[in-house]
């Protein structure tokens, strides 16, 4: 729900900074001041998207407002950061990396809470300090910001462990800003592949290209509820409808209007929590000359969908390594695998193969496929369902699993205490597209970005970015 908040602060700030700045919530997090050249090479910028029934100075939103959104009560919702998303821009500013998180990435949670899914991580800080601060005898206003506060900082400080990534600057936008904002702009262009109808979240669209704004757009971004993926699917709808904001804002028919320009400001304004070190002005600056086609957005590696929980039930599956790989590559060309060394005698490896596509009877086919190429064959099984392809390797292992790799097509190697010196084992991800798939019609495989599409299809979508209008699940 936080859509391109960011881009909506910077495509105003310049012609209507004083109106925009003076009625801004800000928060003191202590964050690193970006500046022009951070340090680590690139701006991160934490955006987050707050399914809470209040506004951004902690007044209840009223009823009335609620009831259209159907979004509850003012006790329901809690402090759950339902959207999550790191913007990731290089020190050039010629182009941004949008990063969703799953809301329920099943992750270390900091302050001391233990592991469960991402999107608890602000409330079960802000809950701790609200509780601490209730014998003060500070007034209740200044109770809810301070807590509010430890939130955040909380929530900061675990996406930067599971990433890596330095954070230098925080926006938080609640349900209310996310209507006012697309109503303000005149709506947005999504496009579904197929007609839905939800009353959890009050999604009833047809199928195709439409514009929505207000109590649409919200049920739009909000629904998982008969997604053929729930959640992930989710992701790819907030990641093209932010797409689709961000190439409104980019367009010169929004920030011309002075009308609009009205309506943004009096949206974000009571909508939108920032950190109190950002420069609103410099960073205009920087992103002045960026384009739509120079956004692109994507979703964080991840395993199990359904991964059972000792405490918070079906979470989504997520390895640290991965995901911290994964943010330090973010812009980086891909780095080819070792070749393996011709004159290497493939007999002499004996490979196992698990399947962790859902694919059934995948890995028989790969294994034979493997066997006709003159390995020596191992084992089958299944394992967890798992994203990524990858060829791990025993103590001494490697040559051979660079010729299992290059035989597959190009994976992932690495190195397993858990397989046996000498010996490789091949596990395939929902994203294996190599021999041994010939013949599996299937149901599409799950890309980084979360997009459903066909393994090694010329026609599989583009990856989403903020140039044109893709269709959806």
């Amino acid at each position: 729900m936080v859509s391109a908040t960011i881009l909506l602060v910077t495509g105003i700030a310049w012609q209507n900074l004083n109106a925009l700045t003076d009625g801004l919530t800000k928060q003191d997090l202590n964050l690193a001041d970006a500046g022009e050249k951070p340090a680590d090479g690139a701006i991160d910028i934490l955006l987050v998207g707050m399914d809470s029934r209040t506004d951004s100075k902690g007044n209840p939103l009223p009823q009335n407002i609620l009831n259209e959104l159907q979004a509850g009560g003012t006790d329901d919702g809690g402090f759950n950061t339902d959207t999550l998303i790191l913007l990731h821009i290089p020190n050039d500013s010629g182009k941004a990396y949008a990063v969703s998180f799953p809301r329920d990435s099943y992750v270390k949670i900091a302050g001391g809470f233990g592991r469960h899914k991402i999107n608890s991580a602000y409330g079960f800080a802000k809950n701790q300090a609200a509780e601490k601060l209730q014998g003060s005898g500070k007034p209740a206003p200044e109770v809810e910001m301070e807590s509010r506060k430890a939130g955040a900082k909380n929530l900061i400080e675990t996406i930067q462990t599971l990433t890596g990534a330095t954070i230098d600057h925080y926006a938080e936008v609640n349900l209310v800003g996310f209507y006012d904002i697309t109503k303000a702009i005149g709506g947005i262009d999504v496009c579904l592949n197929a007609k839905v109808r939800d009353s959890f979240s009050g999604a009833n669209f047809p199928a195709g290209q439409q514009t929505i704004e207000g109590k649409n757009a919200l049920a739009f971004v909000r629904q998982r509820h008969g997604l053929p993926l729930g959640d992930l699917d989710r992701v790819v709808r907030q990641q093209v409808f932010m797409a689709g904001l961000a190439k409104k804002m980019l367009s010169a028919g929004v920030l011309t209007d002075s009308t609009k320009r009205s309506e943004m400001i009096k949206a974000v304004s009571g909508a939108i929590v920032l950190d109190e070190g950002w420069d609103i002005t410099k960073f205009a600056l920087q992103m002045k000359d960026m384009t739509g086609g120079n956004m692109t957005f994507q979703t964080i590696p991840t395993g199990n969908p359904d991964l059972q929980t000792p405490e918070d039930g079906s979470a989504v599956e997520v390895i640290e390594s991965e995901v911290r790989t994964f943010v330090k590559n973010l812009g980086k060309a891909p780095s080819s695998s070792t070749a393996a060394d011709p004159k290497f005698d493939k007999a002499s490896v004996t490979v196992d193969v698990r399947n962790a596509s859902g694919q059934p009877g995948l890995a028989g086919k790969v294994l034979q496929s493997l066997v006709a190429k003159g390995f020596t064959g191992g084992q089958t099984g299944n394992a967890d369902a798992m994203a990524k392809s990858v060829v791990r390797y025993g103590k001494g292992g490697e040559t051979g699993a660079n010729a299992v790799q290059e035989t597959l097509g190009g994976l992932n190697v690495e190195e397993d205490v858990n397989v046996p010196a000498g010996a490789v084992r091949v596990f395939l991800g929902s994203d294996y597209s190599g021999p041994g798939t010939q013949g599996f019609a299937g149901s599409g495989v799950l890309a980084l970005d979360g997009a459903r599409q066909q393994p090694a299809d010329p026609a599989a979508p583009p990856p989403i970015s903020a140039d044109g209008v893709r269709c959806v699940n």
